[in-house]
């Protein structure tokens, strides 16, 4: 054993990093194009609302002041727009930071943490870095939740439940009915963590949010959103969750760090809210392109997951990591999924409708019709 080893936590060992892909410009100096259509990381391709750009133009000079280190503000104009008391939110600089502030509040080495697979990889790597034994419950060969595992794995005794409904990477859902039942049959004992990242993009389909499914009396949970998908805030980096109840957000903000939503996007954040029409006719247009590239998709012979997320999450038959590199040689950016059993799939976000088209025109191109996979029955 050397030195650093020695120093590290063991647990490190069992994470990789994070695939957070190339950027713009990386892509086009090692490419060499000009046209790029970003689609690996689930972005409003159309921006925050205009009101949100102005505002921050007028950004006053006292950044040299530390920020509101609990976004009075901010909580205050968020708790009036989803009607529930601001005592109970709490911010992250994005709702992966919020995680990692409850895995590192609740988790202790040897606890039994339940997650959807395949996942947002952070679920598991901040419980698995606390030292937890995380249990998947794989999707059907449908790409559908399997809901008799799941109720069979909450009604045991756990620390933590944590998946995404939307699922991502997948973009299946629970339905209201399946949510209830989780809930319903959920180990008093075990907290609940349900992160809805994509909330605005499927209330139009058949879901609901866990807050209307939670059992009377019933603290242990907290409910994870974010303004860096419909919003369009991710580069100001601004998440936040619902608790269950005033003392589970203190207990959380003990692991928060202080101040860690800047000004900027405090003032952003709120300003998006006062402003919504703009998120609102944004996510109608996504939904609409998400439609259209599930049909050109399932039209080419490709096998999809239903989505109500704003990305489609499709089989190549193939390893996904050459497809990517392909595309991004014509400047197509995408998401190659690596987990272990899903590593022919590809997670396309749904962007503008030229970048949409730029992405089918070069998946045409590298996957021509004699080459691709056969309609899945």
């Amino acid at each position: 054993m050397n030195q650093l080893e020695k120093i590290l936590r063991p647990t490190l060992a069992h994470i990789h990093p994070y695939n957070s892909g190339l950027g713009l410009d990386e892509v086009k100096s090692k490419y060499g194009v000009t046209e790029i259509a970003k689609l690996a990381s689930n972005e409003n391709p159309a921006g925050p609302a205009p009101q949100v750009l102005s505002g921050l133009k007028l950004a006053s000079s006292d950044l040299f002041l530390y920020p509101d280190a609990n976004s009075v503000k901010l909580a205050t104009t968020l708790a009036d727009y989803l009607d529930v008391a601001s005592d109970n939110l709490i911010f992250g600089n994005g709702s992966e930071e919020l995680i990692s502030i409850i895995c590192r509040s609740v988790v202790q080495p040897g606890d039994r943490v339940i997650t959807l697979y395949p996942s947002f990889p952070l679920h598991e790597d901040y419980a698995t870095l606390m030292g937890a034994k995380v249990e998947r419950i794989s999707l059907t060969d449908a790409l559908e939740t399997d809901l008799k595992a799941l109720l069979e794995a909450v009604a045991k005794p756990a620390k933590m439940l944590i998946f995404a409904n939307p699922m991502n990477p997948v973009g299946t859902w629970l339905n209201p009915q399946q949510l209830k039942k989780v809930i319903a049959t959920k180990h008093p004992d075990t907290l609940l963590v349900l992160d809805e990242a994509y909330y605005e993009y499927a209330i139009e389909g058949d879901y609901v949010s866990g807050q209307a499914c939670l059992m009377p009396g019933d603290q242990n949970w907290i409910i994870l959103r974010t303004f860096s998908k419909a919003w369009g805030l991710a580069g100001l980096r601004v998440g936040f969750g619902i608790c269950g109840s005033k003392q589970l957000r203190q207990a959380l903000d003990l692991t928060r760090t202080p101040f860690n939503i800047n000004a900027i996007a405090q003032m952003a954040a709120t300003l998006a809210l006062q402003n919504d029409g703009h998120m609102k006719s944004c996510t109608a247009e996504t939904i609409r392109q998400r439609n259209l590239m599930a049909q050109e998709l399932s039209s080419r012979g490709y096998r999809i997951a239903p989505s109500l997320g704003n990305f489609v999450f499709f089989d190549v038959k193939r390893p996904s990591m050459p497809v990517a590199e392909d595309l991004m040689k014509r400047g197509t950016i995408i998401k190659p999924w690596k987990q272990e059993g899903y590593d022919t799939f590809i997670r396309v976000s749904i962007g503008s409708e030229q970048e949409n088209t730029k992405f089918l025109t070069d998946l045409d191109a590298i996957l021509p019709p004699d080459h691709k996979p056969p309609v899945s029955v």
